[in-house]
């Protein structure tokens, strides 16, 4: 797999990323493929702050995976800066391939490059092979998350 490209995304690879987080029963009531408009303008939101890393895997030209990565100072953990994965998603013809596998190896030794001494992501509560896939990885279901929808 060293024919594997982690690199930031630009606004060429909204689309295909889009088209990913829509691809799943849950992504599919939540997202909109057909209207990038606000999509373009959350990525340069994200391309403007240096704590953002919106990341695609490329093989062959091709982008077959992503990422977010956000970096997070604080105070808690003794000034500790911790690091956020969020919206994990590969290609359906890239699944079982290791290229998640890879995603969030490059995430944590970012992170670990980043100076943070922690890394969290949630998943949602439905997705059981999402959980078992992380718990592979040495992630632990250690806390309970909520959410507010405004």
């Amino acid at each position: 797999m060293n024919d594997l490209d982690i690199r930031p995304a630009g606004a060429a690879d909204i689309q295909a990323i889009v088209d990913m987080l829509a691809d799943d029963p849950l992504g599919a009531q939540r997202e909109s493929p057909d209207d990038l408009t606000p999509y373009l303008a959350a990525h340069q939101r994200l391309a403007d702050d240096p704590n953002q890393h919106l990341m695609v895997a490329v093989r062959a030209d091709r982008v077959v995976g992503t990422l977010q990565l956000t970096v997070i100072p604080g105070l808690s953990r003794k000034g500790a800066v911790r690091s956020v994965i969020e919206a994990v998603r590969v290609h359906a013809d890239e699944r079982g391939s290791g290229l998640g596998t890879q995603l969030i190896e490059w995430a944590v030794e970012e992170s670990r490059r980043q100076g943070c001494r922690l890394v969290q992501l949630t998943s949602d509560a439905t997705r059981a092979d999402a959980h078992r896939f992380y718990e592979r990885l040495g992630f632990q279901a250690s806390h309970v998350g909520f959410k507010l929808a405004l």
